[in-house]
């Protein structure tokens, strides 16, 4: 009998483990698998003597058997932010307990290096891929292809409205909503917005949840008060240039993430404005960083690790649903609530005096 230095040298196999227990392959094989017709004390020591032996299962061989990669593909804009690293962790965190592994491709907000992407998982014959679009992505027939190649696919954030593909989403159009009328009780009266690409359902939903706010609060809406921006710090700063050339300059902003609102609060720090006794500023997405800037920046929290649970479990449920081949109705979009995070960038102006 071979001893137990000797497997942890050279790889064991199932044929190792049925050697040791005087058992078939086969019968080890299937209770590596649960399969029911294989009692629990045998399963019991089959697993024991797999990790004694330090056994790894052959993926690739599982592979070529089920057809199955066991791999998904995950579609991100951004690395810098934490907030898509957080989604990650919960997709990972979900993935890593049902034995899948994650590949993660950068699209770095762009429409080709996203195309690129979508290529790179398709020859590694992923089972399925998650995604956020990227904020140059208008044409999406690479996304289409998928759906043509029978490719689960599951966006996460930001989507494409137009595909109908199943999705998890926050409530952007209520975060939007909860953000301006937060800024309106605390006392601020000229409210701007610096927005995000239009084209993408969320930051429009968050524009759409600011009118809203407006117009409940009897404050009527001043479209000079809307800027265009592109999701950037540098946009941020360019939005406070532009309020302040206006006959009347604002108050407070909502910007429509947290590193455009980043910029806001460096562009006001160097006309010498106070935060928050002159003016407020409130962004979107809760990032890391928030509570470490002077002021701590206020912002709506997005649920980011449950989202990344939440995409990973549907598109799962997709899969096999799939594989299944049955007809069962599953579950197209998933809407996570906003949390709203008060913290000093927006705390008003009687409290800040």
């Amino acid at each position: 009998m071979q001893t137990i230095a000797h497997y942890l040298i050279k790889k064991a196999t199932i044929q190792d483990i049925a050697r040791e227990l005087t058992l078939s392959p086969g019968t080890v094989s299937r209770a590596l698998n649960d399969n029911a017709r294989i009692s629990t004390e045998t399963k019991r020591l089959v697993k024991e003597k797999a990790v004694s032996l330090n056994y790894q299962p052959n993926k690739i061989a599982a592979s070529l058997r089920s057809g199955k990669s066991y791999t998904i593909g995950v579609i991100i804009p951004s690395a810098q932010m934490n907030f898509f690293g957080s989604i990650v962790h919960g997709i990972e965190l979900m993935a890593s307990n049902t034995g899948y592994g994650v590949m993660l491709y950068q699209s770095e907000e762009s429409l080709s290096l996203e195309k690129k992407g979508i290529d790179m998982f398709l020859n590694a014959r992923v089972d399925g891929i998650l995604a956020s679009v990227s904020k140059e992505t208008i044409d999406f027939s690479h996304y289409l292809d998928l759906e043509k190649r029978n490719v689960p696919l599951v966006f996460f954030d930001r989507t494409a409205e137009e595909l109908k593909t199943p999705a998890v989403v926050i409530d952007d159009y209520k975060g939007g909503f909860l953000a301006t009328e937060h800024l309106i009780k605390n006392g601020y009266t000229q409210i701007a917005h610096v927005a995000g690409p239009l084209h993408i359902k969320s930051f429009n939903d968050r524009l759409m949840g600011y009118k809203a706010a407006l117009a409940k609060h009897h404050i009527k809406l001043n479209e000079q008060l809307i800027y265009q921006g592109d999701i950037s710090i540098e946009s941020g700063k360019a939005a406070v240039e532009y309020f302040f050339k206006l006959p009347v300059a604002p108050d407070a902003v909502f910007a429509v993430e947290d590193f455009t609102a980043l910029g806001v609060i460096k562009a006001l720090k160097e006309r010498a404005i106070k935060i928050p006794e002159a003016f407020g500023v409130i962004g979107f997405a809760n990032e890391n960083f928030d509570e470490y800037l002077t002021p701590s920046l206020s912002s709506v929290d997005q649920q980011t690790v449950q989202m990344g649970k939440d995409a990973f479990k549907l598109l799962l449920d997709i899969i096999s649903n799939r594989e299944s081949q049955t007809r069962v109705l599953l579950q197209d979009k998933i809407v996570l609530e906003p949390i709203l995070i008060s913290r000093k960038s927006s705390s008003g102006k009687a409290k800040a005096l």
